[in-house]
């Protein structure tokens, strides 16, 4: 089988780069081209020189149609306006989408769901290995304990746009899962002056930002004698663009249709 064609949705961010950095180590996938937004200062450069992988002969443009003229593949963390238009592009054009953005809203993802129709779309509000292990131990542990509190606490560097990140959504319906709880309507984003007693039930969110930290958390199950904390943390981007590597190479084998990273991991 030829190598899996690939387009590279904001190749000049950091993200971007940790994803060519990743195909360039991984044998059966291969860039073919490069895209950011008009105007971006990475227009005109090599994908791998900016990656640090070499030249790869791909120039990063800002014609999105002319980059996935060539692809079977777009791996896009960008922002949620961008992942819907690729999305619909992807659906046109019976492409794979690996959607490594944060923040989509309920629109956003009925949308991304509508161009799955015809597009292999898996879409994971983090695509690491050990991440998606924590949220099965998430979920189990709000089973076994349902007298406990549970509260999810975040951190990322002071450049991520929203908040809670993805990540700890995805921990927070874990626990809702692990309850039969809507998570819509028992989670608690901010607490300010005087709430009250802690409602019974609800899963809190805090979240920190500061720094280059590229993701932290921790979910907590506190009972009335003893407290239990669940961990991850994220030092490299590298094992976010490892799991989207592996992402795309699974989606070429299925049929079209919105994934989740656990169904990658044959986790589901």
């Amino acid at each position: 089988m030829s190598d899996l064609k690939v387009a590279i949705a904001g190749a000049g961010g950091k993200m971007g780069a940790a994803n060519i950095r990743a195909i360039a180590a991984t044998p059966g996938i291969t860039v073919v081209s490069a895209f950011d937004r008009a105007g971006a200062p990475a227009i005109g450069k090599d994908a791998g020189e900016l990656a640090g992988v070499g030249a790869l002969g791909v120039s990063i443009t800002d014609d999105v149609a002319a980059a996935l003229d060539i692809a079977e593949a777009i791996i896009d963390f960008s922002a949620p306006a961008n992942s819907v238009a690729l999305a619909k592009q992807a659906g046109s054009r019976g492409l794979i989408h690996i959607i490594g953005t944060t923040g989509c809203s309920e629109a956003d993802d009925a949308a991304i769901g509508a161009a799955a129709a015809t597009a292999r779309i898996v879409k994971a509000g983090n695509f690491s290995l050990g991440l998606n292990l924590l949220l099965g131990l998430v979920r189990q542990a709000a089973a076994a304990l349902p007298g406990f509190d549970i509260e999810i606490l975040e951190m990322h560097h002071n450049k991520k746009v929203d908040a809670p990140s993805g990540t700890a959504l995805m921990l927070g319906e874990a626990a809702a899962r692990g309850r039969n709880l809507d998570l819509k309507t028992h989670s608690v984003r901010v607490r300010d002056g005087h709430t009250g007693p802690r409602e019974e039930g609800s899963i809190g969110f805090a979240t920190l930002r500061g720094g280059n930290v590229i993701g932290e958390h921790r979910v907590i199950l506190a009972g009335p004698s003893e407290r239990i904390e669940l961990n991850h943390i994220a030092d490299n981007r590298a094992l976010f663009a490892d799991g989207a590597v592996r992402a795309a190479l699974w989606a070429r084998g299925q049929q079209p249709g919105l994934y989740s990273m656990a169904d990658v991991l044959g986790f589901n």
